[in-house]
């Protein structure tokens, strides 16, 4: 967060030139033509789909005046992946229709000269992994496997994570998406919690996962378990950061709750020791006395792995004898897989995306199916090659740094008067999630998600 202006309400909302009068003439527009598409269709009979086209002059106007909400309703639904796990909201295609309208918005923005697309150090970093990545496809092993990936997932990546950076830029933003995170987590873990409860979605007949018999995203309990360590880590700062609004600290502690039942569900190894990374942010900056904190991870650690259940988990639990189980054999088997591409192509890796399709020719051990990296370290080795790979560490090095740098230059203590809650809020909230994502990650494939 190079670059990060500390308050002066950190950027005014620049006023709108055309006057309050012609922004009543296009509301009121707007309500005129969104309740005549509503009419049309009912009468049409797709009220569902029609209503969301009559919806959209009005949307098309608060978009344009509060470009962020766009923004951020994007990021809960792709991260979080709402529209998988409430299926009925999946053929308005939502995700799709919110980065057109934030692309649109924003480019606007620029060719106008109302913002700057934000360039920071670490954005430098990630547009460099990008041009990496971008050259490896067209030598991938698979060119047609890299570049769909490319296409479908990784480009639309980049250009939004430029959008994001650039319309994040005021401490009600920051108190905004933090609280959208919480809920969309929730919504994500009641799903989970109420599939647990009836025996659906789950894989080894414990394990919990969310749209798993639609091909979700989250259909895995241990990628569903990372996704839903980041709006844990914005819970837990609600519920400790000083000053937060008393409706604030319900929700997180609501959050914290729901989430963290949710991921006891997953019975996810990699997920449980996020949690504990995730509190443990908090906690070196809670507790004071270093043995006190390591007694109560370590005891933490054991606790949550009794309440999940691990023990009784298909793969990787007590039945399963020896000093290193199923689960975690086959883990070993993938990333020395991994290992192998990165060393047979050491430059730009085997492409994008393409790990599954090479594991067949670089496993030591075929069990009669390829079988996921379950590594983002692995994954960004395999994938991108040797160089690719020490910008994707530095990329997380830099980051991380940026974060523990924002942590204290938002403080009370460094801020005095001037302190922001939901500013401080989000830094401590960014420090905690990364650190679940590096722990959690290493035992998931996530690198390029």
């Amino acid at each position: 967060m190079d670059g990060f202006q500390l308050p002066e309400r950190l950027t005014p909302r620049l006023p709108n030139p055309r006057g309050g009068s012609s922004r009543r003439s296009q509301i009121v527009i707007s309500v005129v033509a969104c309740l005549v598409s509503v009419a049309a269709a009912f009468a049409i009979g797709q009220p569902v789909v029609m209503v969301a086209i009559g919806l959209l002059p009005l949307l098309i106007v608060y978009a344009f005046h509060n470009p962020f909400v766009l923004c951020l309703l994007f990021i809960c639904f792709s991260f979080f992946r709402i529209h998988e796990a409430f299926m009925m909201l999946n053929p308005l295609h939502i995700p799709q229709m919110l980065a057109v309208g934030t692309l649109i918005v924003l480019g606007t923005q620029v060719l106008f000269k109302r913002m700057q697309i934000a360039w920071t150090p670490e954005l430098k970093l990630f547009a460099i992994f990008f041009g990496m990545i971008t050259f490896g496809c067209t030598v991938a092993s698979g060119r047609d496997v890299a570049f769909g990936y490319w296409i479908d997932t990784f480009s639309k990546i980049a250009i939004m994570v430029f959008a994001i950076a650039s319309l994040a830029r005021r401490p009600k933003d920051f108190a905004l998406a933090s609280r959208a995170f919480v809920i969309s987590g929730m919504l994500i873990a009641a799903i989970a919690i109420y599939n647990h409860a009836h025996g659906l979605e789950e894989v080894e007949g414990t394990r919990v996962t969310v749209g798993r018999s639609t091909g979700s995203a989250l259909g895995d309990p241990n990628d569903l378990s990372l996704v839903l360590l980041f709006p844990l880590s914005f819970a837990v700062s609600l519920v400790v950061t000083r000053a937060t609004p008393f409706f604030g600290r319900v929700l997180g502690l609501a959050g914290i709750v729901t989430i963290a039942i949710a991921i006891l569900d997953t019975q996810s190894r990699g997920g449980l020791l996020g949690m504990v990374a995730v509190f443990g942010v908090f906690g070196t900056r809670l507790i004071k006395s270093k043995a006190l904190l390591i007694t109560i991870g370590v005891v933490g650690i054991l606790a949550l792995f009794a309440v999940a259940g691990i023990s009784g988990r298909s793969s990787g639990g007590a039945a399963e004898a020896g000093a290193v189980d199923e689960s975690a054999e086959g883990r070993l088997r993938a990333w020395g897989a991994a290992w192998r591409m990165a060393l047979a192509r050491p430059l730009t890796g085997v492409g994008l995306n393409c790990y599954i399709s090479n594991y067949y020719y670089y496993q030591d051990w075929w069990e009669g199916f390829a079988k996921a990296v379950h590594s983002t370290w692995f994954a960004a080795l395999a994938e991108s090659g040797f160089p690719g790979f020490a910008v994707f560490i530095t990329l997380i090095v830099n980051t991380f740094r940026s974060s523990l740098r924002s942590v204290k230059l938002l403080s009370p203590a460094a801020m005095g008067a001037l302190y922001e809650p939901a500013s401080f809020g989000m830094a401590q909230a960014v420090l905690a999630g990364m650190a679940g994502f590096v722990v959690c990650g290493s035992f998931l494939t996530q690198a390029f998600t």
